[in-house]
């Protein structure tokens, strides 16, 4: 059988700052994320199995993204808690605001290792990451590949 490759698209609203970046991007600002994420695997050939002749069930793939990345990132501010963001994040916190701080500075490119790493943990065994695709602009985005990263 035949390795197929299955792609869901999600969207999400986050805004974010990058400390000490020498553009107008040092300032708090948003975006409409897109994000596809795209895994590989064999359809499943067990003709008793309900979800015979799928790759995965795209509403278990959805599931795993909503959790991991949708839910947690819509709607945010992102701030990488390591630079003197922290203060701005404490302060948007404690007027109520969803604030996520994380290990890194929150770039299309390191926003997508990141989900990349979350994605993969949940997949099932017989699935594998291929690709995911974050869309930060309409004309800018960050690809991780998994042949790239092997």
């Amino acid at each position: 059988m035949s390795k197929i490759r299955i792609t869901k698209k999600f969207s999400f609203e986050t805004g974010h700052a990058l400390y000490g970046y020498d553009g107008k991007c040092r300032n708090v600002h948003g975006h409409s994320y897109n994000l596809d994420v795209t895994v590989i695997g064999l359809p499943i050939s067990d003709t008793s199995n309900v979800k015979f002749g799928m790759v995965i069930d795209f509403g278990d793939l959805k599931k795993i993204v909503k959790e991991e990345i949708v839910n947690v990132f819509d709607h945010a501010t992102v701030f990488n808690k390591n630079t003197p963001h922290i203060e701005l994040a404490k302060e948007l916190e404690d007027r109520g605001h969803n604030v996520l701080l994380v290990n890194y500075q929150p770039t299309s490119e390191m926003m997508v290792i990141d989900f990349a790493a979350k994605i993969k943990k949940r997949l099932p065994d017989n699935i594998k990451l291929h690709s995911l695709k974050l869309q930060e602009t309409k004309t800018s985005f960050a690809e991780w590949y998994a042949s790239d990263n092997e």
